[in-house]
């Protein structure tokens, strides 16, 4: 095995794991649940909170594209170079 197959395993366990932990930090989509709770929010408190929610959306897209990017390039080496 090649070392260039050893590192991209590598990188793509990672990135595999921070790509978890990110969709589980993301919060669940739970619409209507303010009112049950008492919605005792403040108006910066939630916008705050979208930023920081848009942030986790914004890099779990980046890390996805970067494992799929990653899991192709790993599948052509294979196929393809260590022939």
């Amino acid at each position: 095995m090649p070392w260039y197959e050893i590192v991209l395993g590598a990188v793509i366990l990672v990135t595999s794991i921070v790509l978890i932990v990110i969709v589980l930090m993301q919060e669940g989509r739970s619409d209507g649940l303010g009112a049950i709770a008492g919605g005792a929010e403040t108006f910066l408190g939630k916008n705050k909170g979208r930023t920081m929610e848009e942030k986790l959306v914004k890099i779990t897209k980046i890390f996805a594209t970067a494992f799929f990017v990653l899991s192709l390039l790993a599948t052509i080496i294979v196929l393809f170079v260590t022939k």
